[in-house]
């Protein structure tokens, strides 16, 4: 820290700062908490940020600071760190850093200007004005604002009521003895693992002791995010390991449900791997609904206006959130249940209540979205092009097929493929010829689907439709096999495909756009992968292979997939995201 004699002193000061580093104003008359002082000079997923008094800037933004720092010298003079009141007449903007902010933003560089609630953040220009800050600065604990602000802002009525009160308090003690969120993420996955073990005993005492260390997982998982807004070590590498771990905690436990019921004789694999198809395409169709939407011209819907209004009246609002079975909901059941039922009523459990949610959710997306008057953008096309996975086949039919025409042309012919699909999986013989015929006539129609760019009403329907399609024919095919083990290689498979799907949403919210394409072709796309899948059921009837190759289908993928990812997001410059806490 240094101290400036006037703006031009600051100028050359910050000059001198390494190229690589961040940098900071403060007015030395500021007075203020210091936590609204770290929520603007310490936040690394903004190139700039600003609160009255104070303002920083990344590297990205050092060159327009310093050339606006050169400016406000010159027209303030090197002593003079306010102007008079008619030559700028917005209050914050008065001070050398409130200059320096909007001259920023004329250069095209977004400030943040976080919200500070009961936080104080003042530049008094005499003895009333600063006693008055320092009143008001008093009359706030500023430790209290940020455990408050460390709660995600909207979560679910389980973690709101029954984790956070005390888990805010875990995550100052680990901010306090210099943990990170990445070190508490690792410790809720190891946690989970430790978990599915238990569960994977098969015994009374296995089963209970999973159950109480999946909801040690869970609190450990709400503290990774608390400590990241506590202490604001927000990061790219964390915002994906905490999202990509959720996934593994939560199917390596069905894992560990199946492989004990099995030691207990009762063989739930099926079971295991429908749980984990329909969560799949549960958060598919919020990915896609989502991305088609988000930026989307004129997005104005009744529906919408509707749940705003009920979102207005309180009960209303956490049963519209428990309704869909978040994550702590879903967690606290299936911890529950493990402990005192069996796995296979903690499965259909999990099977019913998803299914329910699903129908919910989906039912409100579709009433939005045809009550909905909006142009979508090209962004959002190709979002949902990246998330329908298309691969070599498919791409190659979309390529020499004339695009189909019709608002919901799209959908309806995904729709159409993926009941022909799943439905000569599921009533053809198994292992016959006609299943990879239907499974040819799939590639021609995901090809069809995605001639156009879909940006019609429905087109977000699209990429949820293909995940059902791959999902479940593999399901279906290793179930009705009869072959040992095909199960448990096809939830290999499912979830090695799966993590591929949710890297792909998480590389598109961090705005680096989709895995490459080199990757999608290498592991053939959603509908070369189904294909192989029929073609393996039909040559390798009745047969160990069959195991065998679904099993060596999923270790392949595995390696591609994860080896891209990992380097991706190691070395990625995607910006540093993460939800945001309640407002101070």
């Amino acid at each position: 820290m240094q101290t400036a004699r006037d703006a031009g002193d600051a100028a050359a000061l910050l000059a001198a700062v390494p190229a690589g580093r961040r940098v900071a104003l403060v007015d030395p008359r500021f007075v203020g908490h210091v936590h609204a002082l770290r929520l603007a000079l310490t936040d690394p997923r903004f190139a700039a940020a600003t609160v009255p008094g104070a303002l920083t800037a990344q590297p990205e933004a050092r060159g327009a600071l310093l050339r606006a720092l050169q400016r406000t010298t010159a027209a303030v003079g090197a002593g003079a760190p306010v102007v008079e009141p008619e030559a700028d007449p917005a209050p914050d903007d008065r001070t050398v850093p409130g200059r320096i902010a909007v001259a920023l933003e004329t250069e095209g560089i977004a400030v943040q200007r976080p919200a500070l609630g009961s936080l104080t953040a003042a530049v008094p220009t005499d003895a009333g004005q600063r006693a008055t800050a320092e009143s008001a600065r008093d009359a706030v604990d500023d430790e209290a604002v940020r455990l408050r602000g460390a709660v995600k802002a909207h979560d679910g009525f389980f973690t709101t009521f029954a984790i956070s009160p005390y888990s805010r308090y875990i995550a100052r003690w680990c901010a306090r003895r210099n943990l990170t969120p990445n070190q508490v993420t690792t410790a809720s996955l190891i946690t989970a693992l430790i978990a599915a073990g238990a569960a994977a005993t098969g015994t009374r005492g296995g089963y209970v002791a999973a159950g109480i260390l999946l909801l040690v997982s869970f609190v450990l998982d709400c503290t990774d995010g608390q400590l990241a807004r506590y202490s604001l070590q927000y990061s790219t590498m964390g915002a994906w390991l905490d999202a990509t771990f959720d996934r593994a905690k939560e199917y390596a436990y069905y894992a560990g449900l199946a492989i004990g019921a099995v030691r207990g004789g009762d063989d739930v694999w099926v079971l295991a791997l429908g749980a984990m198809v329909l969560q799949a395409c549960r958060h598919v169709v919020d990915f896609s609904f989502n991305e088609a939407n988000h930026d989307a011209v004129a997005n104005t819907s009744p529906t919408a206006a509707l749940s705003d209004k009920l979102d207005s009246v309180g009960w209303t609002v956490w049963a519209r959130r428990m309704i869909v079975l978040p994550i702590g909901e879903r967690w606290a059941m299936i911890a529950v249940l493990t402990a005192v039922t069996t796995p296979r009523i903690v499965f259909y459990a999990l099977l019913v209540g998803c299914a329910l949610a699903a129908c919910y959710t989906t039912a409100g997306r579709l009433l939005r979205s045809l009550t909905r008057r909006a142009s979508r953008t090209d962004r959002a096309a190709q979002a949902l092009a990246d998330l329908a996975d298309s691969g070599p086949l498919a791409q190659g039919v979309a390529a020499v097929a004339p695009g189909l025409r019709g608002g919901f042309t799209a959908p309806a012919v995904a729709l159409l493929g993926t009941l022909v699909m799943i439905g000569s999986a599921l009533f053809l013989p198994y292992g016959s010829w006609l299943t990879v015929v239907a499974a040819a006539v799939y590639v021609v129609l995901a090809g069809l689907a995605v001639a156009r760019p879909l940006k019609g009403t429905l087109d977000w329907l699209v990429p949820p439709f293909f995940r059902a399609a791959e999902y479940v024919t593999i399901l279906v095919l290793a179930a009705r096999s009869d072959v040992p083990h095909a199960v448990p290689a096809a939830f290999g498979l499912v979830s090695a495909v799966a993590y591929h799907h949710y890297d792909t949403v998480y590389r598109i919210r961090g705005g680096t756009g989709a895995p490459p394409q080199w990757l999608v072709r290498t592991i053939g796309g959603h509908e070369g992968r189904t294909a192989l899948v029929a073609v393996l059921a039909a040559v390798l009837t009745h047969a160990s292979g069959f195991t065998t190759a679904l099993t060596a289908l999923a270790v392949a993928v595995a390696l591609v997939v994860l080896v891209e990812s990992i380097r991706f997001w190691v070395s990625s410059s995607a910006p540093a995201v993460h939800d945001e806490g309640e407002l101070a």
